[in-house]
């Protein structure tokens, strides 16, 4: 039986290991600035988070966002009320694991370009309230 590649599969497949690339990119980053990563690709029903990673004591829920033009605001701008929304439900069920909620901020790492990429990590881009 062959299986049938359709253009928009082939753009999906294309487009998720973009994202993988960048997650592995926006992690190596962080792990060199003293980041300790211990989650990746956290899912629920409610939302993901990229990464999940330590920063000291400091739990940090990473988003990661990558764009290879700033035609529409760049990697940034990517990051709507929605999106943010999402990730701050997906935090709150991560946190709800835990036997003890730890300080936790919000980081964004943003890769702009090809290549080489431009990396700008952003510390607490938003909050739980």
């Amino acid at each position: 039986m062959r299986s049938i590649v359709t253009e928009s599969s082939f753009r999906s497949t294309s487009r998720a290991a973009a994202g993988a690339q960048a997650e592995a990119l926006a992690a190596e980053f962080l792990g060199a600035r003293g980041l300790v990563i211990v989650a990746r690709n956290y899912r629920t029903r409610r939302g993901e988070i990229d990464l999940i990673a330590r920063d000291g004591r400091m739990l940090v829920f990473v988003e990661v966002r990558k764009r290879t033009s700033a035609a529409f605001g760049g990697a940034a701008a990517s990051i709507t009320a929605a999106k943010r929304m999402r990730v701050i439900a997906a935090a709150q069920s991560y946190l709800a694991t835990l036997p003890r909620e730890p300080a936790c901020r919000f980081d964004a790492v943003l890769i702009d370009g090809t290549p080489p990429p431009r990396i700008e990590w952003q510390r607490d881009v938003f909050s739980i309230d």
